[in-house]
């Protein structure tokens, strides 16, 4: 039996100029599926893909399909959050506030790092 890896997977694209956050949400929510432990590292605009006001984000009604998944399964995520004031976030997500240094250490312990 192989051992498990564990993975970081990095959003940094903004979801509300890009669909590429949502579908890293999605391929994130693929991986945990499997049997390596993931963590979900939003940083900078990225943390909106978490926010209660999610009106303008590109792909809502699949960002809205995968959340419930994405919350019920505990999938851990480390936010970085740009200058200015945090959005307020929605609820029942295993949410851990970081900096830009935590976020490094999470890739550096990671055995796979992927970067959207």
């Amino acid at each position: 039996m192989a051992a498990t890896a564990s993975i970081a997977l990095i959003i940094r694209a903004d979801p509300l100029t890009s669909a590429v956050p949502v579908e890293a949400l999605r391929i994130a929510l693929g991986l945990a599926a499997g049997e390596n432990p993931i963590t979900v590292i939003l940083i900078g605009p990225a943390v909106r893909l978490l926010a209660e006001e999610s009106d303008e984000i590109i792909d809502l009604e699949i960002l809205e399909k995968y959340l419930p998944s994405l919350e019920h399964l505990q999938i851990p995520f480390l936010l970085v959050y740009p200058s200015g004031p945090p959005p307020d976030l929605q609820e029942g997500f295993a949410v851990t506030v970081g900096t830009i240094e935590s976020a490094r250490q999470a890739m550096a312990a990671a055995d796979r790092v992927l970067v959207f």
